[in-house]
């Protein structure tokens, strides 16, 4: 079940929001979110729910071990352990397999394992908890139940944000809620919902498309890397304000993911906006202890490279992955040296930024490796344009499609904010009522459309 289909909107969500405010206490209401997430995550993985299961009840035993003083730190290392042998089995069996099949010339054959939904956003959320009581036993959690609140919220179960423990500890038994966060939720949800649907699923029709053909000539690959920048910034940005705005609704205040990255004027400058919950968690749980910047220029370069890879390799099991972390690690690395001045210019620093995220997008969006060589190949060499290519193309560019690129293009920056302060006092009224326009497009969009990717199944 995905945020964006008829059966969360007019069935699931609306009975658990009136279940939720029929019960008259904090305990009654965490209960039915626990039971409202697993069921939500039953529906499109029945068995793998109670792998997630599981796992949270793996991790409560180890968090009341690694609170004890005694052996806290064996504890932790087994408990981390144990997490990623999990989502390495789960995840990344066929990828080493194979690798290993093509290095000895071998053909041992493929267990082809399902992957979970959402296994690398709920394992990364266990081994912040994990890590977090081991750093501060007071961060403890003895009920089960509230445990099993944080790890399956539904909200951010299959899409993230990823919320870290010691961000939300204190919301699970205390939290405070008001019309206005009820309305400012629905509307933050509504507002995410028409980024999915309206732009991201449009643009993605035809960037699926352009990929479809490894982008054909410079022309079209141009433009189908454009369309999946749209696509892959409007679909994520667009789940995190859904998850953020139904988390509102029921009282959970989560972090901002997105804070328009393409705004950005230098990839390091990038990180900061693009998926801050993931750069977030690598930061906390794997840079600073691999000592961040504090050991030299030459070892905080070896830690950015170190966190790209696992960066990459965390989206998926394939190379095109780990490639698109390293070039970002090398950028990363570059803007510390030679690049430094780049960033200085806001200009030239963001024609740049974009050119690398785009670029990187392209290894990203690939199925293969190889494939998205061949793709930004046709980008810098495939001066042709041959009747048959450009007439599928020029074909994909409807007015609304082409209406979609132009709004997607316009609010990746941050327009609306500006909007915002210059409407001054009617801002809230206007901002409702867009909202409420918006949602009825959205209904429209749903009931005629066939074309609504997840793209979380890769992840």
């Amino acid at each position: 079940m995905v945020f964006s289909s008829a059966i969360f909107l007019f069935f699931f969500f609306p009975l658990v929001f009136l279940l939720y405010y029929l019960l008259p206490n904090i305990r009654l209401r965490n209960i039915l979110l626990v039971i409202s997430s697993l069921l939500f995550y039953a529906f499109g993985e029945f068995i793998y729910v109670f792998l997630m299961i599981a796992s949270i009840i793996l991790n409560y035993i180890f968090g009341l071990l690694v609170a004890k003083p005694h052996h806290a730190k064996l504890m932790l290392v087994i408990a981390v352990c144990i997490n990623l042998g999990i989502l390495v089995i789960f995840k990344y069996t066929d990828f080493f397999i194979s690798n290993f099949n093509s290095l000895f010339s071998l053909n041992i054959p493929l267990p082809n394992i399902r992957l979970p939904i959402g296994i690398s956003f709920f394992t990364f959320q266990a081994l912040s908890y994990v890590i977090d009581v081991y750093r501060d036993p007071a961060y403890c959690q003895h009920n089960l139940g509230k445990l099993m609140l944080y790890t399956s919220f539904f909200p951010q179960l299959i899409a993230g944000p990823i919320v870290k423990y010691d961000d939300i500890a204190q919301q699970i038994d205390n939290r405070q809620i008001s019309m206005s966060d009820i309305a400012e939720g629905m509307k933050r949800f509504i507002f995410g919902l028409s980024k999915k649907l309206l732009i991201s699923n449009t643009v993605g029709y035809a960037a699926d498309a352009l990929f479809a053909v490894n982008g054909g000539n410079f022309i079209s690959a141009w433009s189908g890397a454009l369309f999946y920048c749209i696509q892959i910034y409007y679909d994520f940005s667009g789940y995190s304000d859904m998850a953020i705005g139904l988390g509102r609704m029921f009282g959970f205040h989560f972090k901002e993911n997105f804070e328009h990255p393409y705004n950005a004027v230098s990839i390091q400058d990038f990180w900061r906006k693009w998926h801050i919950s993931l750069s977030s968690w690598f930061k906390s749980y794997l840079y600073i202890p691999l000592g961040g910047n504090r050991l030299g220029k030459f070892r905080t370069i070896i830690n950015k490279y170190i966190v790209f890879f696992f960066t990459g390799l965390w989206h998926g099991a394939s190379w095109n992955f780990v490639l698109w972390g390293l070039i970002h690690g090398t950028f990363l690395a570059l803007e510390s040296t030679i690049l430094r001045p780049v960033s200085r210019h806001k200009v030239i620093g963001r024609i740049y930024t974009l050119f690398i995220v785009s670029i990187a997008f392209v290894l990203f969006r690939a199925e293969t490796l190889y494939s998205g060589l061949i793709y930004l190949s046709n980008m810098f060499t495939n001066f042709t344009l041959t009747g048959g290519d450009m007439a599928s193309f020029l074909a994909l560019l409807t007015p609304y499609t082409l209406a979609m690129t132009f709004l997607g293009i316009v609010f990746a920056f941050p327009v609306r904010q500006k909007l915002e302060k210059i409407s001054g006092r009617y801002s809230d009224t206007a901002s409702y009522a867009f909202a409420a326009m918006l949602l009825v497009l959205c209904i429209l969009n749903l009931s005629s459309a066939t074309f609504n990717p997840f793209i979380y199944f890769r992840f």
